[in-house]
């Protein structure tokens, strides 16, 4: 009996090692393009005075209006690469966007400055970013629907939230640069050209990314890229089936993800920005390490919230974050700002991080168990994409103008009834737990 006992589990052993191996592989790409995103907003400070006048009071502000801009690129690079990789497999969608993602880092980190070229040099940064935007637009999609179906029934929300925790490990591999720069230069020579060291790393990274993927197993099954080929799947990646027989669950995903991404660029993006507002001038070291250190924390969370979500149900998380999000969002917009002691900095930050993991660690697996094979990638990344561009990228932008305007408060207003929308959605229109159509079990 222990005999047989043992041979059945070879099996499940070796589907195991298997799903963990293509989920690092999967997350190191994700690692990497999201590292590639990153970069530009820890780095935005010491180099926007390289693209635009120094004398320009509004050179921050077009700063991250590029970061905004490129926003409007993703529901089309999710469009492309989901449609791809619903016909042609999640691997070769996902090698052809980290190409993209190597090439522009690669022509930012190389782009003359504005006193060489103009205004051409902000020109060349835009159409690198918008460029990027459309590779990342694929990315989410394709990467989050790839290692939710490569994770194994009953441990998926702990498998899937590694797309989190490389996400967010792309900003903390940000942090780390500017941290690591910080100590050998000054703020003159970062400007100057340490920041062209950042983006360069960023586009090597992607070329050995570009290698590790070609060894993934694919996740989507050859029957269906081979009916593609053919012409007999004309359904699969098609808006049309997308928008007339998917557009409930379409609709879904948009809504839960209006309030988790607001949220999340609100507390990851703005949130560290205002800690580095905080300690400009002499604690600038001080800054990057709270940032650094309370983005670490963010990361190690994912998986502990993907592990909860596999014991109580993703719906518990989801309402835990929305709950969370519209008592918590006002007060740290409005407190961390003026926070100067390193303790209580990172500590709001981390409440608000812990909140969000809510989101986080799950919002890939949740996305990818409503919608069927055919059309999940297009549906995974469309959904998060126009979402994304209507409220998360926005959200620097929109904090950057509340601040000159003085309308902070609005801003955390605005925050919060984005987030209450969505805690409608999860306490009325999820689940907890049954049947979907990761499991092939939902008609």
């Amino acid at each position: 009996m222990s005999t047989a006992t043992t041979t059945s589990a070879q099996p499940e052993r070796a589907a195991l090692r298997r799903s963990i191996s293509n989920t690092l592989k999967g997350s190191a790409g994700n690692l990497v393009e999201w590292y590639d995103v990153y970069v530009y907003s820890v780095f935005a400070l010491y180099f926007e005075s390289q693209f635009f006048s120094a004398a320009d009071k509004n050179s921050t502000m077009y700063v991250w209006a590029i970061f905004a801009a490129t926003f409007l690129m993703r529901p089309i690079g999710a469009w492309y690469f989901g449609r791809f990789a619903d016909r042609f497999g999640r691997r070769r969608a996902l090698t052809v966007s980290v190409s993209v993602m190597a090439g522009c880092s690669f022509l930012i980190a190389i782009t003359p400055t504005a006193s060489q070229i103009g205004i051409w040099a902000a020109i060349i940064l835009l159409i690198a970013r918008l460029l990027q935007g459309f590779a990342t637009g694929g990315e989410y999609g394709t990467s989050a629907t790839y290692m939710s179906e490569a994770a194994i029934p009953g441990r998926r929300g702990f498998l899937s939230s590694f797309h989190y925790v490389t996400l967010v490990g792309g900003h903390v591999l940000a942090q780390l640069t500017l941290l690591a720069m910080l100590s050998v230069w000054d703020k003159p020579e970062i400007s100057a050209w340490g920041w062209r060291i950042a983006f360069g790393i960023g586009g090597i990274a992607a070329l050995v990314v570009f290698w590790l993927r070609r060894s993934m197993d694919e996740s989507l099954q050859a029957a269906s890229i081979e009916a593609a080929k053919e012409g007999r799947a004309q359904a699969s990646g098609s808006m049309y089936e997308l928008f007339v027989h998917q557009w409930r669950p379409l609709l879904l995903c948009f809504l839960i993800t209006a309030g988790g991404t607001v949220a999340f660029y609100t507390y990851s993006v703005n949130g560290p920005k205002m800690i580095q507002s905080a300690f400009a001038g002499d604690d600038v070291m001080t800054g990057t390490l709270i940032n650094l250190g309370v983005l670490t924390f963010l990361m190690v969370l994912q998986p502990i919230g993907g592990w909860l979500s596999d014991i109580v149900g993703r719906k518990s998380l989801l309402v835990f974050f929305g709950i969370g999000g519209v008592l918590y969002s006002w007060y740290m917009i409005t407190a961390l700002p003026k926070q100067h002691d390193a303790l209580m900095a990172f500590v709001i930050l981390a409440v608000g991080f812990i909140i969000l993991t809510g989101y986080t660690s799950i919002n890939a697996v949740v996305k990818a168990e409503l919608f069927p094979t055919h059309v999940r990638a297009l549906g995974v990344g469309f959904g998060y994409a126009m979402a994304n561009s209507l409220f998360g990228g926005t959200a620097p932008l929109l904090y950057q103008a509340a601040l000159k305007t003085d309308h902070v408060n609005s801003f955390a207003l605005y925050v919060t009834a984005v987030i209450a929308v969505s805690l409608v959605v999860y306490v009325f229109f999820l689940k907890n737990k049954g049947p979907n159509w990761l499991d092939g079990t939902r008609t």
